[in-house]
């Protein structure tokens, strides 16, 4: 499942669905459980029916009636004044839990890894 065509068109997955949805929300709209089901049903049916390599089936759901709210998502403004309300990002990795960070610091140790080359 996918909201970024061109992201998953470049990873060329065996197969994959896309809806055109803000990012985070793929697997449907907040508080609407029967459009949830119904698209995940959808991508169960093309992860069975999908039968050439590459493909990626775009899904007939619209989050909005037209496409304003992509100005806001895709041009976010980070003055303030356009909504943004995204964390600044940190050059250096942030985990949840001291745990994980020495598990991952372990890992690239023990073995390298390919999800921590951040940490050489």
């Amino acid at each position: 499942m996918s909201s970024a065509w061109s992201i998953t068109a470049a990873v060329n997955p065996p197969r994959a669905v896309y809806l055109d949805f803000p990012l985070g929300h793929t697997a449907g709209k907040p508080h609407d459980p029967a459009l949830q089901r119904r698209i995940l049903r959808d991508t169960l049916e093309a992860l069975v029916t999908i039968d050439t390599p590459g493909t990626i089936r775009r899904l007939p759901y619209r989050w909005a009636e037209d496409d304003a709210w992509k100005d806001l998502v895709m041009r976010p403004d980070p003055g303030g004044s356009g909504g943004d309300d995204r964390i600044e990002r940190h050059p250096d990795p942030q985990y949840q839990y001291e745990e994980d960070r020495v598990t991952a610091e372990a890992a690239f140790e023990r073995d390298g890894c390919p999800s921590c080359v951040f940490l050489a």
